[in-house]
């Protein structure tokens, strides 16, 4: 599109070493959990139990929420899942369903009716002044079990992130809930609003427990609690403490260029981790401190984003192919949720891969570009392998967690300009 004439630095497969504690049976690990916690003694035969279902890539959540189901059952009680997942989907009730039925999550694969609905009523108004909401089927259900991964938000820091709570307000509260939050996280943070409406629900909803699920680095489940709902604030704070210190990151403080494959709803509610890029974009929330990121392209949007591609302006660049995957109507009603509109701004469009990492190593700064840091990566959730220019070597031997496992080769593309190889 644009000539431009750059010099492509060296790069070598890059190998990271993350603490990645798994749990090898996670169907006993959610019985023994549940067991443990005692919540038989909690359910009456024939009671009505909402089961939330949210959309993020979960691994295993169909298995995960199916034990839930079947426990429930065991124990006399009539389970349904409920679909929470704030204004995805469209926002439609149809479309939340077909989001679950991209995660496995059928009538046929839990054993019980999902129940999709908009319909959110006003159950309670915080001490802020903010209306807090709940999806109709699920307050007026017997119980309500919820089920979320506890994980860093990639909006905030706070005490507690993305998790229980989240789901509490964002998800159970259903479009209209989602849009409270976020309208008013701009004045009172997004830290404040969270803490503060999920507490109203805690006191005004029939909550029956929860299951909080940490992940490790490699997407594999390393830890499960079922919580009381009373519990949720003090014991999602320990979770979150324990997720942190098991996600991935970059090993790099500060970058020329990062180039990343593809971005995706089910790699990050951002499509990016901002955590891993060091920026944010969010009204009233602070950057990160580091990493320190100059320039950054994606090149691609995932099949399960549904066209989906909030989080695309937290890059420089993107190219053509990622462009014509975007589903606008999806993309744009996410960030009129979330109130952040910023992310959905389309940062300047390259013809390929190569043309976008020109256009970033062209932009980086004072840097010969043969020597520039730059570093490829698959996604911003799989970062036990990427790989890292010549410039990051001393970085990479001076760290034991790293282990150069390719030689040295000029960054690579294919006569279409896609980057080579393809998979990392």
């Amino acid at each position: 599109m644009i000539p431009v004439d750059v010099a492509f630095p060296r790069v070598a497969l890059v190998e990271q070493h993350i603490e990645s504690p798994r749990l090898d049976d996670v169907p006993s690990a959610v019985r023994a959990e549940i067991a443990h916690l005692g919540v038989a003694r909690k359910v009456r035969p024939g009671m009505s139990v909402a089961v939330t279902a949210g959309s993020r890539g979960i691994t295993g959540i169909d298995m995960i929420l199916a034990t839930v189901v079947a426990e429930l059952k065991r124990m006399g009680a009539e389970p349904f899942v409920i679909p929470c997942m704030g204004s995805h989907g469209g926002a439609t009730p149809a479309g939340q369903v077909e989001v679950l039925h991209s995660l496995g999550v059928t009538e046929q694969t839990m054993g019980c009716p999902i129940r999709s609905s908009m319909e959110a009523i006003q159950i309670g108004v915080t001490p802020e002044g903010i209306p807090v909401y709940q999806d109709r089927n699920a307050f007026s259900a017997d119980g309500i079990a919820v089920v979320n991964r506890i994980k860093a938000h990639t909006d905030f820091t706070g005490p507690v992130e993305s998790g229980l709570m989240k789901m509490l307000t964002i998800g159970l509260g259903k479009h209209t809930g989602a849009l409270s939050a976020h309208r008013h996280a701009i004045r009172y943070s997004y830290a404040a609003v969270i803490a503060s409406m999920a507490r109203e629900v805690i006191r005004r909803a029939p909550l029956l427990f929860g299951l909080g699920i940490v992940e490790n680095a490699n997407d594999e489940t390393a830890l499960i609690k079922a919580i009381w709902p009373q519990d949720f604030e003090t014991v999602e704070r320990d979770l979150l403490q324990r997720a942190k210190t098991l996600m991935p990151r970059l090993p790099f403080s500060q970058l020329d260029v990062l180039l990343i494959d593809a971005m995706g709803k089910e790699i990050s509610g951002s499509g990016m981790d901002s955590n891993v890029l060091g920026r944010r974009i969010v009204f009233g929330e602070g950057e990160p401190d580091s990493p320190r990121i100059t320039r950054i392209a994606v090149c691609d949007l995932t099949e399960k984003s549904h066209g989906n591609a909030i989080g695309v302006g937290l890059a420089d660049y993107t190219t053509q192919r990622l462009v014509d995957k975007i589903d606008r109507y999806q993309t744009y009603i996410n960030g009129l949720t979330s109130g952040s509109p910023e992310r959905g701004r389309l940062p300047m469009v390259a013809e390929h891969d190569r043309e976008a990492a020109e256009w970033a190593l062209m932009t980086c700064g004072a840097v010969d570009t043969l020597r520039s840091r730059l570093v490829r990566a698959k996604d911003t959730l799989h970062l036990t392998r990427f790989f890292a220019s010549e410039a990051l070597l001393a970085d990479i031997e001076a760290d034991s967690r790293l282990k150069v496992i390719s030689e040295f080769a000029p960054l690579a593309f294919d006569d279409s300009g896609r980057a080579l190889p393809k998979e990392i």
